[in-house]
């Protein structure tokens, strides 16, 4: 693992709104009001790949982006959620977890990939409170074995 990097915008920002953090990650809310249910996993220690973590660290992290997953279905309910890390811009191992509708402004690309719809319904807001506490929930069942 690699020490921080000032010139890292991952290690010295979060990412986005704070909703959750452990000392090994942290769970954020990316600011897009097409997709509001859209988090970001983002380990602690700048680190480039998944096979640079130890596999109990891996194992950890993905329980976290899985635990984001289901809370986004569950207080979004999205068509379907796409999963992604990419780090070719910030080479800062981190997950996205995108919740997808049918009728939204990309759909069937990726939301990096061409709009197709600029006048698509942005979505009803779950607040950063509400989903914050839904996700203080579901991973303290996680480390507590529920």
């Amino acid at each position: 693992m690699e020490a921080a990097s000032p010139a890292c915008e991952l290690c010295v920002q979060p990412g986005g709104t704070l909703l959750w953090q452990s000392g090994a990650c942290r769970v954020v809310r990316v600011g897009d009001p097409f997709y509001p249910g859209f988090c970001r996993v983002i380990w602690t220690d700048h680190v480039r790949e998944m096979t640079d973590l130890p596999e109990r660290a891996r194992h950890d992290l993905m329980r976290v982006v899985f635990a984001v997953e289901t809370v986004v279905r569950q207080l979004f309910s999205p068509d379907k959620i796409n999963l992604a890390s990419f780090g070719n811009v910030v080479p800062h191992l981190h997950w996205h977890i995108i919740p997808r509708w049918a009728d939204d402004r990309h759909f069937p690309e990726p939301v990096w990939g061409s709009v197709h719809r600029e006048n698509a319904v942005q979505r009803a807001v779950v607040g950063d409170a509400e989903l914050s506490a839904a996700l203080s929930r579901a991973l303290r069942d996680l480390e507590e074995g529920r």
